[in-house]
């Protein structure tokens, strides 16, 4: 049973105790450094507009649990695109803990030791290409000028090349709530992104895993549940020249089950991580087609009396779906960016409640989209804003909220037109704080960022998405694991 919002457990204020949470958040700075670490924001608590003539401060500290009455309190420390939507990430019953404000993480050896030995060699180039960039952070936020016109491509490299380990890998659950449909459709499987360049762990001067030395990224995944997208699996391969020129294609297939075949993805430029059109795989022998929308500009059905149903459902499921993985990969110098600016945010970096696999039944609320009820820490975001060099995936905007510390994506919106087509919310959980996590290498504890959820909203349809994927660890895989994964061995027969 959830604390009454009027005596919030663990919110203090000077003077008095038990006044509901208030609307406004007193201004924050807007700077380019880091706010002190353990520095809390201070709230109001009450509104003349609410009809509340107190209005005392009170410092939102470690500890403070918020209900969804209290929530005014915290408008300031959300992103406005987040607030907007509010009632679909926010839900009744929550309880938000606040966590740490502006804690200092550590950052593994391998990756602090390669940001300081190739620290001002990376470059960028008039059209915003990474150059010149071995491994650890490509730009230091210290060195990074603020007012200087390639200050956004910066930060977005950075964001690209954050300290990952060796990539995430694991089981993943993927909910779809389609507006019209009281219960969700839920897939399972398992996923993995490799980092097989620019990997700070590795020797230098490659820096690179010698399985894969052509490739900069390995993404893919194989769909276990429900029975129509069983086998359905992808592989995608990003080369080292997209660095340098962003129309550069990944090498992405897909492993149709119905027709028993691979073929190269429908999506020819991908600049995320891709991830087949799952909705359209089910076949129910006789080539009729199930369709779902998906992705951030929705999806059209096959064309009725096709020909040949089967060639329509594995060009359809070859297509990109923009969901659930939308945080996990970049193609910066595919969009021309701008530094907004800076500002306190309250996010999921941390999370300590557990979700799918170890728990099976978490509540999400009644959207299925709310991760509220769970530790949210208060960070400093650089605010990102991206126009796509070729718009044609739904959208033609993304504004992104990046961690200054870490480069982790807290937040990522996309839009079309200035409409709101996508709001997601980004959910990591620092390895250094889960009890026997394993060593990165022998010697050198594993200090990442696993990216355990993500929750998505479509304003347009209504739609919704959630993946969990609470097992995911980031380590380095044998020789054989790595040769598996880029091989087509692993699409077609799935070992």
């Amino acid at each position: 049973m959830p604390e009454p919002v009027a005596k919030p457990r663990g919110l203090r204020r000077a003077g008095h105790r038990g006044t509901a949470l208030g609307a406004l958040l007193l201004a924050a700075p807007v700077a380019a450094e880091l706010p002190p670490e353990n520095r809390c924001p201070t709230v109001q608590v009450g509104s003349a507009r609410a009809g509340l003539e107190d209005a005392a401060p009170i410092l939102l500290e470690p500890g403070t649990r918020v209900t969804i009455e209290g929530m005014p309190a915290l408008r300031e420390l959300l992103p406005p695109e987040l607030w907007i939507h509010r009632a679909e990430f926010f839900s009744p019953g929550m309880q938000l803990e606040v966590g740490p404000c502006h804690r200092r993480f550590p950052v593994s050896d391998s990756y602090a030791r390669a940001s300081e030995q190739y620290a001002g060699t990376a470059r960028l180039d008039a059209a915003g290409n990474l150059l010149d960039y071995r491994a650890g952070i490509p730009f230091r936020p210290s060195s990074i000028d603020p007012e200087a016109p390639d200050a956004g491509a910066r930060w977005a490299w950075n964001l690209a090349f954050r300290n990952r380990g060796a990539g995430p890998l694991g089981r993943f659950r993927l909910s779809e709530m389609p507006p019209a449909q009281a219960r969700p459709l839920v897939y399972q499987g398992r996923f993995f992104l490799l980092q097989t360049g620019h990997r700070a762990d590795l020797p230098a001067p490659d820096h690179a895993v010698p399985e894969a030395r052509d490739a900069v990224f390995i993404g893919g995944g194989r769909f276990s549940e429900p029975f129509d997208v069983r086998e359905l699996a992808w592989r995608q391969i990003r080369p080292h020249t997209a660095l340098r020129r962003y129309r550069e294609p990944d090498d992405t297939f897909v492993y149709v089950p119905t027709m028993r075949k691979m073929r190269r993805a429908a999506s020819s430029f991908v600049d995320g991580m891709f991830v087949p059109r799952y909705q359209a795989a089910g076949d129910d022998g006789g080539g009729a087609i199930s369709l779902g929308g998906g992705g951030l500009g929705g999806g059209a059905g096959l064309p009725g009396g096709a020909i040949s149903p089967r060639a329509a459902a594995s060009a359809a499921v070859s297509e990109h779906v923009r969901r659930g993985f939308t945080t996990l990969l970049l193609r910066p110098n595919a969009y021309h960016w701008r530094l907004v600016g800076f500002r306190e945010l309250l996010a999921p970096i941390n999370v300590v409640v557990e979700g799918y696999p170890a728990l099976t039944d978490r509540n999400f609320g009644r959207s299925g989209l709310s991760i509220a009820s769970d530790r949210w820490d208060l960070r400093y975001a650089v605010v990102l804003e991206g126009r796509a060099r070729d718009p044609g995936g739904g959208f033609d905007q993304l504004i992104l909220y990046v961690d200054h510390q870490t480069q982790l994506p807290l937040y990522a919106v996309a839009r079309r037109a200035a409409q709101i087509v996508d709001v997601a919310i980004a959910a990591h959980r620092f390895s250094g704080d889960v009890p026997g996590y394993p060593e990165l290498r022998e010697g050198e504890r594993s200090f990442v960022f696993d990216p355990v959820a993500e929750l998505g909203y479509g304003p347009i349809d209504r739609s919704g998405w959630r993946r969990e994927s609470y097992d995911t660890r980031s380590l380095p895989l044998p020789s054989s694991e790595i040769r598996r994964y880029t091989s087509s061995a692993f699409l077609e027969r799935g070992r």
